[in-house]
């Protein structure tokens, strides 16, 4: 749930703060008893202990000082370079302070023993507080320009200071302390200890908006050297309380060199130890390389490609082992995405096999698909008994896939028999492997799926009406026995003088006149939307309004049966002349209910319509004169001004006892 609570990092919710904050105090809390009870800051003089205690410390703060300022120069970061001479600074006035130690050098101790830290920490905290401020663009770059020179100006001021304070006699610094001095080197550390104060501060308010454990480090280290600059204010040597400001010392970088190991075990690599210490603007510029490398990986696992993960560990200074990982995990997810692709790939051919799509048709768009995730696939198809792709043929034993050149062949089947062949290259996993597998398969069903049907609608186109094809192929309920009453409209056409004619030629001269008469007639009806039921002998019936539906199928028939007789005309005038003059259509045409469906047996069936709109239609085209049309008066109310007819009157119809309206349909607008 959204809240008003800013948040707080790990390092800084309540119950940690407050423990950090005893953390920090403590120090000072027992300085303050040792100096507040003189007999507990007991005197333990072991000059030893010393000299070896500070060399550790400065050891550590020169290699904590090397890693920091060799990060600065690879990230070209000001702030990590004042980090780095804070640690730098200590190390060498450590060291100094080490030498100094009684009978190591000089017999006695001496003015630079007992000043030296208490400077070297002042200079730090200079650094310190600088490298807290928020640089800018040009100041950074000023830092930076002159980053030599004040490396060159500490180690000159280290040397002069080392040969001033270690060699005998030169200088009041080798000289043993005057006891009029503890007062201005009290005063003279305060701004050491405001500056660290106020470094630690800047780095709080940084870490609140970076969180990161190294800053956490940091800022224990600033105030822990400023507090190791108050218990260093009462140069009680060689007591407890000036040991504890030599613990507080060695703490100080201790915690961060113990920081930066927990981060480096963590990691594996000491590239990104100070990332998180760095200027607004270098983590901005780091932010924007690592966008850059992961765009490259992402695009390198788009296009299955290597990683070059060589090339992203020199330029991130990755080990041997995260190269490796690297390279393992960008080859799992090139592989992944493969198989995502080629799944898609599969289902997207699962998908294209539509019923009625042509075989080329279907070949041609599923191989566009499946290049796309395969590479060069390719289809041959069975001719003259041979599979052949390209200049290679492929011989299939019990239809077990054959390599070749770096290529596999997986046979395509239709009913059990080989048909074709599916070549692609050779997989790089089992699962590759699986999916072509998966893909000849489908694309075999595909290809018997498109033959089949490409049957089938020949077969139907030949023995039905395309409408009543479709209507059965979308729902095969249609083809149960029964039927439902509808609106609809019959055309029935015959041929008058075909039986003269039938008896005064061959049977072959019959089926080629109405295989004439059919072909000019059976276009003229699909193409206004009809659907044929029936052939018997010469004559014909059609349905307008079912099973497809039309709004206008009363216009619809009237417009085919004047279409018809113009094409049947046509062929009459063409065979007179001859010894035998072919017979001419006539066609009725009526409106009105009738039952609709499929008739039959379960054996045997055929989709047709009963009822008395269909035996008028009848009635009507056997009253018509030959070459003409004839409609009844539901036919004409639903033609409305599109028609031009001629009455014929109350017509009495076989089987029916009432008279009938009759029109001749002269023209249709």
């Amino acid at each position: 749930m959204p809240t008003d609570r800013p948040y707080l990092p790990p390092a800084t919710q309540p119950v940690r703060a407050v423990v950090w904050a005893i953390h920090l105090a403590l120090p000072l809390l027992g300085l303050w008893l040792l100096l507040a009870e003189p007999k507990a800051n007991l005197e333990w003089h072991h000059n030893p202990s010393h000299f070896w205690m500070i060399l550790a410390v400065a050891g550590l703060n020169v290699t904590l000082g090397l890693i920091v300022s060799e990060a600065s120069r690879r990230r070209q970061d000001a702030r990590l370079f004042l980090v780095s001479m804070v640690f730098l600074t200590s190390a060498g006035f450590f060291f100094l302070h080490g030498l100094a130690t009684p009978q190591v050098i000089l017999p006695t101790g001496s003015l630079g023993f007992d000043v030296g830290q208490q400077v070297g920490l002042s200079l730090a905290a200079g650094f310190a507080c600088a490298s807290a401020l928020p640089l800018g663009e040009k100041a950074a770059a000023a830092v930076l320009d002159a980053q030599h020179v004040i490396r060159g100006a500490l180690f000159g001021f280290l040397i002069l200071w080392g040969l001033a304070s270690l060699l005998p006699g030169l200088t009041p610094l080798s000289q043993p302390p005057l006891t009029v001095f503890h007062e201005a080197l009290v005063w003279g550390s305060v701004p050491g200890v405001i500056l660290y104060g106020v470094a630690a501060v800047m780095m709080y308010l940084l870490h609140r908006k970076r969180p990161a454990a190294m800053l956490i480090s940091l800022i224990t280290a600033y105030a822990l050297l400023g507090e190791a600059m108050i218990a260093g204010m009462s140069q009680q040597n060689w007591r407890l309380s000036w040991w504890l400001w030599h613990v507080l010392l060695s703490l100080a970088f201790v915690f961060v060199g113990y920081s930066a190991y927990l981060q480096f075990r963590r990691e594996g690599t000491s590239a990104g130890l100070f990332d998180s210490v760095t200027l607004s603007a270098t983590v901005a510029r780091i932010r924007a390389d690592y966008d850059r490398a992961l765009e490259e990986l992402v695009e390198h696992v788009r296009r299955g490609e290597p990683l070059a993960a060589a090339r992203l560990a020199g330029k991130f200074d990755l080990t041997e082992s995260q190269a490796a990982v690297l390279d393992r995990a960008g080859e799992a997810l090139a592989n992944e995405r493969r198989l995502s692709e080629r799944l898609a790939a599969l289902v997207d051919v699962s998908a294209r096999t539509r019923v009625g799509l042509p075989e080329t048709e279907l070949l041609a768009s599923s191989l566009e698909r499946v290049r796309q995730a395969y590479g060069d696939v390719r289809i041959g198809l069975v001719a003259h008994g041979r599979v052949d792709i390209g200049s290679r043929e492929y011989v299939f034993e019990g239809f077990t896939p054959v390599a070749r050149d770096n290529l596999v062949a997986y046979p395509l089947t239709v009913k059990g028999k080989l048909a074709g062949a599916l070549e692609v290259p050779v997989g790089r996993t089992s699962q590759d492997e699986a999916l072509a597998a998966t893909l000849a398969g489908q694309l075999s069903i595909s290809l018997e799926n498109a033959r089949l049907y490409h049957e089938l609608e020949t077969l139907f186109r030949q023995y039905m009406s395309p409408d009543v094809a479709k209507a059965l192929l979308a729902d095969p309920a249609q083809a149960e026995l029964g039927g439902q009453m509808k609106q609809l409209t019959a055309l029935f056409a015959d041929l008058k003088g075909f039986t003269t004619f039938s008896e005064r030629v061959t049977p072959g001269e019959i089926v080629e006149m109405l295989n004439r008469y059919h072909t000019a007639a059976v276009p003229c009806i699909l193409g206004n939307g009809g659907t044929i039921v029936q052939f018997v002998g010469d004559a014909l019936l059609a349905l307008f309004n079912a099973p497809a539906t039309q709004n206008d199928h009363a216009a619809a028939a009237c417009r085919a049966a004047l279409a018809m007789q113009a094409a049947a005309g046509a062929i009459a005038a063409e065979s007179r002349g001859g010894e035998v003059e072919w017979p001419t259509f006539r066609v009725g045409v009526n409106t009105g209910p009738a039952l609709v469906g499929n008739i039959g047996s379960p054996e045997l069936r055929g989709f047709n319509a009963m009822g008395d709109c269909v035996n008028v239609a009848a009635r009507l085209q056997g009253v018509a004169e030959p070459g003409t049309v004839v409609i009844g008066g539901t036919t004409l109310s639903q033609l409305g001004r599109d028609a031009t007819t001629q009455p014929l009157g109350k017509l009495e119809l076989k089987g029916k006892e009432e008279r009938v309206d009759a029109y001749v349909l002269l023209a249709m607008t």
